[in-house]
C-alpha cells in the first residue's frame, strides 16, 4: 500500500486506536512512524506517531510549512534543548534542527501546516503550566497555541470523572488525541491513544466516566472552496 495518501479526505470522519497500528520503518535507522494521516512521501503534510529508539538521532533537516510535536514519552532532544514528555513545541515555517534521544521517544508530530507567515518558536512544558477553569463543570484546559487569523487552537483538554461537555459544532474541524483515562460522545467510547479527526461542521459533545486528558486541535479543517 502506498503511504503518498493516508486518511487524505479531509471530509471523513476518523478514529484510529493507535496503539494496536503497527510500528513503520522510516527512511531513518531507529526511527518509526504510525501514520494518522498524510499526503505527499517523504516530504508531506502529515500527522504521525514518531518513535525514536534510545540514541538515536536524524539528519540535520528544515521544515519549509513548520513542525508541530507534543512528547508523548521519553525526552526528544535537539541542538536547541530537551524536551520531556508534556513538552509542546511549535517549529516555524522554514526553521531548521537536528534532533536526537538519549533514552528514547514517541511524539505525535504535524509537519507542513503552519501558515507561512508563522514566525515564532513555541515551547511550553505543560507539566509545569496552569491550567484554566473550562466551559463546564469539571472540565479545564491548557491553551497552546492561537492564531487569531485563522481561528485555529491547540489546548490540552482534562474532564474531570462524571464531567462533560455539552454537544457543540466544530464548523472548522478538530483532532482529538487521547493521552490518558477514557472518552465518550454520542458515537463512541475511546480508551488508549486513540487519535479522532472530526471534519467540519461536525457536532458533538464528551463526556467521561472515569476522567480524561487530552490533546486538541480546532479550526484548522476547513471546508475546501
Amino acid at each position: 500500500m502506498s503511504n503518498e495518501l493516508v486518511n487524505a479526505d479531509f471530509a471523513q470522519r476518523i478514529v484510529l486506536e493507535t496503539d494496536t497500528m503497527p510500528w513503520i520503518a522510516s527512511p531513518q535507522a531507529g526511527v518509526e512512524r504510525r501514520l494518522l494521516d498524510r499526503i505527499g512521501g517523504e516530504v508531506a503534510r502529515a500527522t504521525s506517531l514518531v518513535r525514536y529508539t534510545p540514541a538515536s538521532a536524524f539528519p540535520a533537516h528544515e521544515h519549509a510549512l513548520g513542525e508541530e510535536f507534543f512528547v508523548l514519552d521519553g525526552v526528544f532532544s535537539d541542538e536547541h534543548g530537551d524536551y520531556p514528555a508534556g513538552t509542546y513545541v511549535r517549529n516555524p515555517p522554514n526553521s531548521r534542527h537536528t534532533p536526537r534521544t538519549a533514552p528514547g521517544c514517541v511524539i505525535l508530530v504535524k509537519l507542513r501546516q503552519m501558515q507561512p507567515t508563522e514566525q515564532r518558536r513555541v515551547v511550553i512544558d505543560t507539566a509545569s503550566s496552569i491550567w484554566q477553569p473550562g466551559d463546564a463543570p469539571g472540565h479545564q484546559l491548557l491553551p497552546l497555541h492561537h492564531d487569531a487569523d485563522t481561528g485555529e487552537r491547540v489546548a490540552l483538554e482534562r474532564l474531570e470523572p462524571r464531567a462533560g461537555i455539552a454537544a457543540v459544532d466544530c464548523p472548522d474541524g478538530e483532532e482529538i488525541f487521547l493521552l490518558s483515562g477514557s472518552l465518550k460522545d454520542e458515537y463512541g467510547t475511546y480508551r488508549g491513544r486513540t487519535w479522532i479527526r472530526n471534519p467540519a461542521g461536525f457536532r458533538h459533545g464528551l463526556e467521561s466516566m472515569d476522567g480524561a486528558t487530552y490533546w486538541v486541535k480546532r479550526g484548522h479543517l476547513r471546508p475546501m472552496s
